[in-house]
């Protein structure tokens, strides 16, 4: 394979995620040959419980990251894999995936990709956990972030990884429109209940259905309508503006926050009956200025984005620009530092980043807001044997999806199904 002597060793997998070539460098690297037809999942990751590689594989997304691979001598190898799809007319037809061992990461501490969201920290790793046993349970889940920290991304993994999954996902900012309007918006309206209601409107509670509803900044919500949304989470009916007959509505809830929910019923803003009722599952997603680790971590994937999108192509981000970065408290969190790096793409040139493509505030290193942290709930025992929880997990991050969680695995989907026959785990 000639790419082995441009970057070293590789595989090269059909649409399957089968090996169709395997350079001579992997089998020095693997320590055993890899035949073709192998499943790729199956040779990086073994049965590792944590695929982080084969589930981005799996979902077709490109990724780079690090797998512990065990070889025959019973030691574990640590890889760093980067998987790039190949293309052919808007479909991917393969992947190519490049290995080396020159890293030798702490698997706890090593990059994960979870729905959208990328992290090293041990923090945000716990809060993955506690969603991903949420999500399965149909409770009501409070999500409480600093602005730009990806409270709506929470939700969606909320969404993707219950049963709930092929359901609508609705999503509406409570502070975004005055009280009038947002109750309309929320619970519908009949035809002539106001000024301007021409037409009868379903609100987005009844469009939400059989799936989820995400209410973003819900502490904003005027102190009366709070009263009209304890009695639908209550009775678990919408009565439109102007109407008299309650219409049933199935609904997942999912809050969000950027304040103390507690601290808003202290100050006689926020109801306390409805905070119990929404407050069933606490989730806070740490602010990225508390895990600096991220920093360095989500700028080479902002930058790998980024250069997709655009015409300038940065190859190098400069020591001086990763250290203004990593100073910056980012109290818009990670989209701040988007915003940020897209900024730098378009004032700067060439292919290398440097500190004179950013922002002044984030050069002269002023300081951020800071947010209280409030506790996540400790993660529960999982039970089963080390297979069911391998196959518990590939179905969690595949949002139930058998077929995905085959490929997760590295089996085919009949296997998986045998699999999960024998060990009860089918339903």
């Amino acid at each position: 394979m000639a790419v082995e002597s441009l970057a070293g060793p590789a595989l090269l997998l059909d649409a399957s995620l089968r090996v169709v070539v395997a350079s001579p460098g992997i089998e020095a690297l693997l320590g055993e040959p890899v035949r073709p037809g192998a499943l790729a999942p199956r040779v990086l990751c073994g049965e590792s419980l944590d695929r982080p590689i084969a589930e981005a594989l799996a979902a077709g997304r490109a990724v780079t990251g690090a797998v512990v691979r065990p070889m025959r001598d019973g030691a574990m190898r640590p890889l760093r894999v980067r998987a790039t799809p190949l293309v052919a007319d808007d479909e991917t037809a393969g992947w190519l995936l490049l290995l080396d061992a020159r890293e030798a990461p702490d698997t706890a501490d090593a990059p994960v990709f979870f729905h959208g969201m990328w992290t090293g920290d041990p923090g945000m790793k716990q809060m993955f956990h506690v969603l991903q046993r949420a999500a399965r349970r149909d409770v009501p889940v409070l999500v409480r972030g600093e602005t730009g920290a990806g409270k709506e991304l929470v939700a969606r993994a909320l969404h993707d990884l219950s049963p709930r999954a092929k359901g609508p996902f609705k999503a509406i900012n409570c502070a975004a429109l005055p009280p009038s309007l947002l109750e309309s918006e929320l619970f519908g309206h009949v035809k002539g209940s106001f000024t301007g209601a021409t037409r009868d409107h379903a609100g987005i509670f009844r469009a939400a259905d059989r799936g989820t509803l995400f209410l973003d900044e819900i502490a904003e919500m005027p102190i009366d309508l709070q009263a009209k949304m304890l009695r639908v989470v209550e009775t678990r009916t919408v009565i439109p503006v102007g109407g008299s007959d309650p219409i049933p509505v199935n609904v997942r809830l999912v809050a969000a926050t950027h304040q103390s929910l507690r601290r808003a019923v202290e100050l006689g803003r926020f109801r306390a009956d409805l905070m119990y009722r929404l407050r069933v599952v606490p989730l806070l997603i740490p602010p990225l200025r508390a895990r600096p680790g991220d920093v360095a971590l989500l700028t080479d994937r902002i930058v790998e984005e980024l250069n997709k999108a655009g015409e300038r192509q940065v190859v190098h981000v400069s020591p001086g620009a990763r250290e203004a970065l990593e100073r910056h408290p980012w109290p818009g969190n990670v989209r701040e530092l988007r915003n940020a790096l897209q900024y730098a793409f378009v004032i700067g040139e060439g292919p290398v980043l440097t500190e004179a493509d950013l922002l002044p505030e984030i050069t002269s290193g002023e300081p951020g807001e800071a947010l209280s942290p409030v506790p996540v709930n400790a993660p529960p025992t999982v039970y089963g044997s080390p297979e069911a929880q391998r196959i518990r997990r590939a179905l969690e991050r595949a949002g139930g999806n058998r077929t995905r969680a085959a490929k997760i695995l590295g089996v085919s989907r009949v296997t998986l199904w045998r699999r999960m026959q024998e060990l009860e785990l089918a339903t």
